[in-house]
């Protein structure tokens, strides 16, 4: 991480009491307030104020957990099943960058949807024409995410299936022994 980068970045430390302290405010903080700093896109590091360790992760991961407790749950019980299945796994460094780039493509696509559709003859959208555009577009969106999910489902089978070919190919002329019998 870069000096100027460091700098600008807001500095959070978490004490053995739980609790946060901003040092940019010289206050306590609760994680709706680290909440808010992330959907503000302010740039922060969490750290732990005894030992400088890089907490951040873990305050984040601690924010999804209350949002899905409470409300409406983004994942079901089936994706965060898979996603704790794929830990420990071979293709874990890879699931975590596939999904990275799908929720980059998910938010440049929002972005400029929401860029293109953000005035109608020249006014701005209220909440209330959002609201009506979006109860019309909605199964559109659906329809256009399904159909990416799809594609990208496609893809990632297809590169598993590669790498399995590629490990055959690489260990298959290793002599190994076949595995034994069950004896029953």
């Amino acid at each position: 991480m870069s000096s100027a980068k460091k700098s600008t970045e807001r500095l959070i430390k978490k004490y053995p009491n739980r609790r946060l302290y901003d040092t940019q405010t010289s206050s306590y903080i609760t994680l709706t307030d680290v909440k808010q700093l992330v959907l503000d896109a302010e740039e922060f590091t969490v750290v732990d104020a005894k030992t400088n360790e890089d907490l951040t992760r873990s305050i984040l991961l601690q924010i999804i957990l209350e949002e899905e407790a409470s409300g409406v749950p983004m994942f079901s019980t089936d994706v965060l099943a898979q996603i704790i299945r794929f830990y420990g796994h071979a293709m874990q460094g890879m699931m975590g960058s596939y999904l990275e780039k799908n929720i980059q493509a998910f938010t440049d696509i929002q972005r400029k949807f929401t860029q293109g559709a953000a005035t109608f003859d020249g006014k701005s959208f209220s909440p209330e024409m959002w609201t009506q555009f979006m109860n019309v577009q909605a199964p559109i969106m659906q329809g256009m995410m399904n159909n990416y999910i799809d594609q990208s489902k496609s893809l990632f089978v297809q590169m598993q299936e590669q790498m399995q070919n590629q490990s055959k190919n690489i260990f298959g002329t290793f002599p190994f022994a076949p595995p034994p019998a069950d004896k029953k």
